[in-house]
């Protein structure tokens, strides 16, 4: 698994619209709304919607995905 991390000073959707143009198959935005909240939000670049999922079942839901 490789994990790209987009640090760039950029608006939120500018970072999301490259990440289609490169083809990445994942995306986990990790923001202080979904930490105070116990949750990361993830997209698959084949889903319509984006979800939450509980931090304490990121890695089980992870390897769900990527298997």
């Amino acid at each position: 698994m490789d994990v790209i991390l987009d640090d760039r000073n950029e608006r939120p959707g500018v970072k999301f619209a490259d990440m289609e143009l490169m083809g990445i198959p994942h995306r986990i935005v990790i923001s202080d709304r979904g930490l105070g909240n116990g949750t990361v939000e993830y997209k698959g670049r084949r889903d319509s919607e984006s979800q939450d999922v509980k931090l304490d079942e990121l890695e089980a839901f992870l390897a769900e995905r990527l298997a």
